[in-house]
């Protein structure tokens, strides 16, 4: 190869990685001009966490961390406070998300990339309803929270729907259904996880009426 054709190879390499490096620098840009106040988000969703985020005025100042972690047991997501801030005062409390980048089913494994947009919202706005449940808890009704939640089925029936209620609440309810959807439709799961997530979580029609009567309220 000479010398003029290195070149010219060289210069439509480089040409044709312009528009990844400008999209990469664009996304960044646009990411650092939204007002994430005391979040700390992977950059792979931060899309999706500044939607449910948005939707939370209430949560605007508190902080939150949302973390991939390997081997969360039974759940994609997981929303607790900070163990070394829960005697502090309430509103200086903070908090993490837990993620799993590799979610396992009864041996079916899910990546995150997997999952739709609209989906990552409903499931992340999910959790924030749970922050929302933990800020106005004491330290002991946190620590209770916790032990009612290991040991109880209704309780922890109680605490998932309440964080669903939460979300709907806040406007999140198309995206609570789609990730309803997204796992009840989804043929590689089984009947037995299914039947677990229509047990202890809103349905889509509880949804449904809980959308119909924020629409009437706000009429």
């Amino acid at each position: 190869m000479t010398g003029t054709i290195k070149r010219t190879f060289y210069i439509i390499s480089f040409l044709m990685m312009l528009p990844a490096c400008y999209a990469q620098q664009s996304t960044m840009q646009q990411k650092d001009s939204l007002e994430f106040t005391n979040k700390i988000v992977p950059d792979s969703i931060w899309r999706e966490a500044y939607v449910a985020l948005s939707h939370y005025p209430e949560l605007k100042d508190t902080p939150i961390e949302i973390r991939f972690k390997k081997n969360i047991k039974k759940s994609f997501m997981q929303a607790q406070p900070k163990l070394s801030g829960i005697f502090k005062n309430r509103k200086n409390r903070s908090y993490l998300i837990f993620i799993n980048e590799k979610f396992s089913i009864e041996d079916e494994v899910f990546d995150i990339n997997d999952v739709p947009s609209d989906v990552l919202v409903g499931w992340i706005g999910h959790e924030l309803g749970h922050i929302m449940d933990y800020r106005d808890r004491s330290a002991m009704d946190l620590l209770w929270f916790g032990i009612k939640y290991i040991t109880s089925k209704n309780y922890i029936r109680e605490a998932e729907r309440a964080a669903d209620t939460y979300a709907v609440n806040h406007g999140l309810g198309e995206n609570i259904i789609a990730t309803k959807d997204f796992i009840l439709n989804h043929s590689k799961l089984s009947d037995i996880y299914k039947n677990r997530i229509q047990d202890l979580y809103l349905s889509q029609e509880e949804i449904m009426v809980l959308i119909d009567e924020i629409h009437e309220e706000t009429r």
